[in-house]
Parts: C-alpha cells; structure tokens; sequence
C-alpha cells in the first residue's frame, strides 16, 4: 500500500520471540521502516529457544501453530517438536528480513516516557528513542522456583525444565522431577527412558486428554509442497477444531465441557490398571480448571516399573534428595524443577516509567490489568503483547498474536495520519473492561476448585472468559472513546 504523506514512525519491540518477529513482518508491510527489536539472549525464538528439555514439543496441532501466511510443510508430528518450531521461526525471519532488525544480547533495563516519546536503555550502555515502545515478551518466561526448604542444600545435579542443563548424564541416575504439569507430562516419559529410578513428586493431578502425535511422512511433505492449499485447509480445521471443544469447554458451554470431561476421564480409566495408582493420578476439581494437558505417553511412562510416583507432601530437601512429609527421604542424583513460571511479571524486571513518572510497579500494586490486555492507563503510546486476560484456553497464542497486531496497526495507522499524537486507555475503560471480564467468569471452570497458574493474587483468573469468535469481532477495531489521545 502507498504510505506518501504519512509520518513514519519509529518503534522499538521488546523481544523476538514469535510475536516480535509477527510485529516486524506486518509493521514493514504497513510501510513502517524504522523498527528494532531488542533481544536480550543471544539468538530469537522466545520460549522455543529456552525450553530444550527432553520431550518439548507444542500441544497445539503444528499446521494450527504457524502464521497465518507462512504454512509450513516440513513438520514432522502433529505436534511439533520445540527444535523445528525454533527452526520455523528461524527461517520465517530470515525470509521476511527480520533478523537483521534483531540487537541480540541487548536487554532493555529502563523506559521511560517523557517529551512524547519513549527513552529505552540496555543493558549495552544504548539509548534508543522511540514514538511507540511493544513489549513482545511473552507470557510464560521467568521460571518460578519452588520455595522449598533446603533446595540450596542439594549436592546433586538440579535445574528448571527451562534452564535444562545437557551436560548432566541422566543414564542410570535416581531422577526427581517436582511437578505434573504440561513441561513434567512431555519430560517424565523421556526421562524414565534413562533413568534407574525416576521420582515424580506430585502435588496436584492433572486431566489428561490423548491425541495421538501422528508422524508425517516425506510423501506427506512432498504433497504439502505441492499443494500449500491443503496447509490452509489444515490450518482452518485445527481452529475450527480446537474453538469448538477445548475453548469453548473452559468457558463453560455445556456440550463441549461434557466431551471434554468424557474423554480425560475416560482416557485416565483404560490407560491406567492399578486402581490405587489411578485414584493418586485422579484430579478432585473440574476438567479443565487447570490447563487441560494434551498428551499420550505420559500415563504409560508413570505405569513403568522404574516409576515412583510420590503424593506425600514434600517436607524439604537435603544434600542427598527429598524428604516428604511422611519421613521418608528419597536419595537422587538429579533434580527437575518442572514448576512452571510467573505468569505476571510480563515485561519486567525492566524499569517502565509512564507519563508524570509513575512506574508500572505503581501503576500494577492493586491488580495486573490492561485494558483490551493491550494498554495500560498513564503509559501512552507503548503496547503489552499477550497481556493479562489474552490466554484463550488451550488456544494457539500465534492466532492471538496475529488478531491483536490487526489491532495495534489500526492504531499506529491512525498515528500516521496525525489523528494523535499520543494514546492510552483511560482508567475508567480499563475498569470497566475488569467488570466485564468478571462478569464473563461465573460460568467458566477456572473457578472450579484448583489452584492453577490462571489465576491471580486475588483468585480471578486472567483469561478471556468468552468465545474465540467473541474476541476476534471486539478486537476488529479499536474503540477511541475507551482513549485518551493528545494531539499536541
């Protein structure tokens, strides 16, 4: 499209993970050219570049998981494992000339907004200016440690799921691994491969639902290649798909639910013979309140005569393993945090100062909130990606970023055209947006009886508590009334 007689603005995106790299692909469609991309490790590709524990793969179908206009033909398994997503984005970049817009290695320490634009400092001693700061950072990226008495005290190898250290030998180790979630379900089979004995120390049962990781073949990828049509086709019939159960489950429609519940307890029944062992891996809250798990190994893995799955309480950790509360100490060589992450630090640690110097800390000590999970009240001008109340239950985030980008470019568009000079949601908008999301999650199951990472302090769960049709028609287009905008 022609963009004579448009400013053109100058932005700064924080992170190249896959929404930063979507950031950077529409922006210069759109005619914008100056971009940079700050990333603070060495390589992109967010949290497909940091979880290389054995077993990652995605637990959205691989055709769903892709840019709406890059198909990727090359995927191996349904569900695509986290080095040919790394891969993907990696070629996606270096396709659309992204990667040379990335300064690796280069963390922003400090933004602050003043004079109508936004002063960015790194971590390399830099000074960027900008008229529009994205945070791209991404959701689930600060690994949550468990507070657990003694942990420093392990004389054994021990490490995060996200910090997964490759030199660590597993063959033949007493192996323990705190948790059940997603990342414990993918890396528990892969480490009972290995280890003489492997400790799964679980505090709370997960629901589980089996879809088989199909394999593709190289005649499948030769067709795909052919006929990039039937990438699409696969594309709309994963979404379609997913909408019409999992999402559409979590909110609460009756039907969907159902189906859902039918077949995680169904699943937990024919997979699992030993009553006692099915009655510890059975959850006493409602399908779906925690994040459903999409898996097919890991029932059979924790069946495995070197499996020991512990329901004890943990009490503390000592030089040579785990105590539980029972007295017991469980000797190990090598300790797995798969304990997830904190789902609300967002873009910090940075140092974000908005307009007459309130900081985000101020500005989020009641409640992390953002209006249209994009726009913070006292922060012009600057956009959270992903933010608080985005997650659309066991949706692909990619189609979500792609829907907010359509948003935040009709913005940036309405920038060009000197409609304004600054923008950001009023406080009463974002209030207003809180009551409607709160509304919308009586009827949901994250307020079915579990404690999840969903949730905030104050218990509200921070997810979109209506359909995925509902969200894509309210984020069409901005509503400027929910703004305030300067033109000076």
């Amino acid at each position: 499209m022609t963009t004579s007689g448009f400013r053109n603005p100058s932005v700064v995106v924080i992170g190249a993970g896959m929404t930063g790299i979507l950031l950077a692909i529409e922006l210069e469609k759109a005619g914008i050219t100056d971009i940079t991309i700050l990333e603070k490790k060495h390589d992109l590709g967010g949290t497909w570049r940091e979880n290389t524990y054995p077993g990652v793969a995605c637990d959205i179908p691989a055709h769903m998981y892709t840019y709406s206009f890059a198909p990727n033909p090359e995927w191996s398994h349904r569900f695509a494992h986290g080095d040919e997503i790394q891969a993907y984005f990696k070629r996606v970049s270096d396709e659309y000339k992204v990667t040379p817009k990335i300064h690796f290695n280069e963390a922003v320490t400090e933004s602050s907004y003043q004079n109508a634009k936004w002063t960015i400092k790194t971590s390399k001693d830099k000074t960027y200016v900008s008229d529009f700061l994205i945070s791209a950072t991404g959701i689930l990226h600060h690994p949550a440690k468990p507070n657990i008495p003694g942990l420093e005290r392990f004389q054994g190898k021990c490490f995060h799921t996200a910090e997964w250290d490759h030199s660590v030998p597993l063959e033949g180790k007493r192996i323990g691994v705190i948790g059940t979630g997603s990342t414990a379900a993918q890396v528990i089979p892969e480490v009972m491969k290995l280890g003489k004995k492997v400790s799964v120390f679980q505090r709370t049962p997960q629901w589980i639902v089996k879809v088989p990781d199909t394999t593709y073949t190289e005649e499948d990828k030769k067709k795909w290649r052919k006929e990039p049509n039937l990438l699409k086709r696969f594309h709309k019939w994963y979404t379609f798909a997913v909408e019409q159960t999992f999402s559409k489950a979590v909110i609460g429609k009756k039907i969907p639910h159902m189906l859902m519940s039918f077949l995680c307890k169904r699943n937990l029944r024919t997979s699992v013979k030993d009553p006692e062992l099915r009655k510890k891996l059975t959850p006493n809250y409602r399908v779906g309140c925690k994040r459903v798990i999409v898996n097919s190994t890991f029932y059979d893995a924790i069946q495995k005569p070197n499996a020991d799955l512990v329901t004890e309480g943990i009490e503390k950790i000592t030089e040579k393993g785990v105590v539980t509360k029972d007295g017991k100490l469980h000797e190990l060589d090598v300790l797995v945090l798969a304990t997830g992450f904190h789902p609300f630090h967002f873009m910090r640690p940075m140092n974000l100062t908005g307009e007459n110097g309130i900081s985000i800390e101020t500005a989020w000590k009641k409640k992390v909130q953002a209006y249209r999970s994009l726009f913070i009240p006292h922060f012009p001008n600057f956009v959270l990606m992903l933010g608080p109340n985005t997650p659309i239950g066991n949706f692909s985030v990619i189609a979500m970023s792609e829907v907010q980008t359509k948003y935040v470019l009709k913005i940036i568009e309405d920038w060009r055209r000197g409609k304004f000079n600054s923008i950001q949601a009023t406080e009463e908008a974002l209030h207003r947006f809180a009551a409607y999301l709160k509304k919308g999650m009586a009827g949901t199951v994250w307020l079915g009886g579990c404690q999840s990472w969903y949730l905030d302090p104050d218990g509200d769960p921070a997810m979109w508590p209506y359909t995925w049709k509902q969200w894509e028609k309210e984020m069409k287009t901005p509503d400027y009334n929910d703004f305030s905008l300067t033109t000076q």
